[in-house]
């Protein structure tokens, strides 16, 4: 989601032309200027109100940070879109998969956004061009329905009636005129190629894949398990995209240690606290690995979290309560799943 506009929240989502372009067009957001510690103090209760809020959105602000995994999808996706460039045949796609949590759409976007800016610094500024096409597949997806996703997308008006085939000539005909060079297609493991509808919905992408010359990127969570690479259809698109793999941080050897600390001191250097010790969260690194289970989304509530219950209590610094505190996501926190209640008389002891 993006905002626009000054007065209120005016959520654009990315799977549409205005959105994905507020996304890619929104310059990186300037961080509030702490004030000097007499400045501070002599506020108003009025300006105190206005500068911790100031200061608190700029934590909520999700901060893109260039993980090893974020540097190498870029890198690669830069490599594959000058690779099919001035091919009509024999291009190659990306598949990004991963369990949930490991940035793997924030990847693909960074690499769409840095794609579209690329392309439109280069572009007639009067230009027509769409850079990127962004689409999140959905659950039980038909072909019908992701044609209907990038109609959606392109603001390309569907007549109640108009058949799969009339939608997707419509939406092939638009890519091809603007000039599309990159399809981005997020939660993929929604695709169940086992079902006659996923199998279709298969065929679908591969039909636009062969039909809009651009580079074709796949992001979902462990798509191999969900059986994206199964039977004919799942070797075709095997045959045809690279597959980078995105994982939790763990406690792999000293490179993954110091790529993790580097992540915590990119983002503790962003906060916009009095009485933060500069080095005091990278110093917790273990204990922060340890409650994200290495997660970039869950470090980053855990930190930014933090830091506004720091200037909401007056102490200006974070403090293992604070983290402490913090309810996280259940895979975070490693909670064990919910299981189907045991079968039989009620009261009674399962069997064990």
């Amino acid at each position: 989601m993006v905002r626009t506009g000054d007065d209120e929240l005016d959520f654009q989502p990315l799977v549409t032309r205005e959105g994905w372009r507020a996304f890619a067009d929104a310059p990186r957001p300037e961080a509030p200027t702490l004030l000097p510690e007499a400045a501070w103090l002599g506020l108003d209760p009025l300006e105190r109100d206005a500068y911790d809020r100031a200061r608190m959105t700029h934590h909520m602000r999700l901060l893109v940070v260039a993980t090893p995994a974020i540097r190498h999808i870029t890198t690669t996706g830069r490599k594959l879109l000058a690779y099919n460039a001035p091919k009509a045949t024999g291009r190659r796609g990306l598949i990004v998969s991963g369990p949930s949590g490991t940035g793997k759409s924030t990847a693909v976007q960074q690499l769409g956004k840095k794609y579209h800016v690329d392309t439109m610094r280069q572009a007639n500024p009067h230009s027509d061009r769409i850079p990127v096409a962004y689409i999140v597949v959905p659950s039980g997806a038909t072909p019908k329905m992701l044609s209907i996703e990038l109609a959606s997308f392109l603001g390309l008006p569907i007549r109640p009636r108009a058949s799969q085939h009339e939608i997707t000539n419509a939406v092939c005909t638009v890519l091809r005129k603007v000039r599309c060079g990159m399809v981005i297609v997020d939660e993929i493991h929604n695709l169940d190629l086992s079902t006659r509808a996923g199998a279709e919905a298969s065929d679908q992408l591969k039909y636009f894949y062969e039909q809009i010359r651009a580079t074709f990127v796949y992001a979902g969570i462990d798509v191999a398990e969900h059986g994206l690479f199964s039977g004919l259809r799942g070797r075709q698109i095997a045959g045809r995209f690279l597959t980078i793999h995105t994982s939790a941080f763990g406690d792999n050897g000293a490179e993954e240690r110091s790529d993790w600390k580097k992540i915590i001191a990119t983002m503790e250097q962003a906060l916009r606290l009095h009485r933060h010790a500069p080095g005091s969260l990278v110093r917790l690194a273990p204990y922060l690995q340890e409650r994200s289970a290495g997660s970039i989304g869950a470090l980053d509530q855990l930190i930014h979290q933090a830091a506004n219950d720091a200037i909401t209590d007056g102490t200006e610094r974070i403090t293992k309560r604070h983290l402490d505190e913090i309810l996280l996501d259940t895979a975070s926190q490693g909670e064990p799943w919910a299981l189907p209640a045991p079968q039989g008389r009620p009261g009674r002891k399962a069997a064990s």
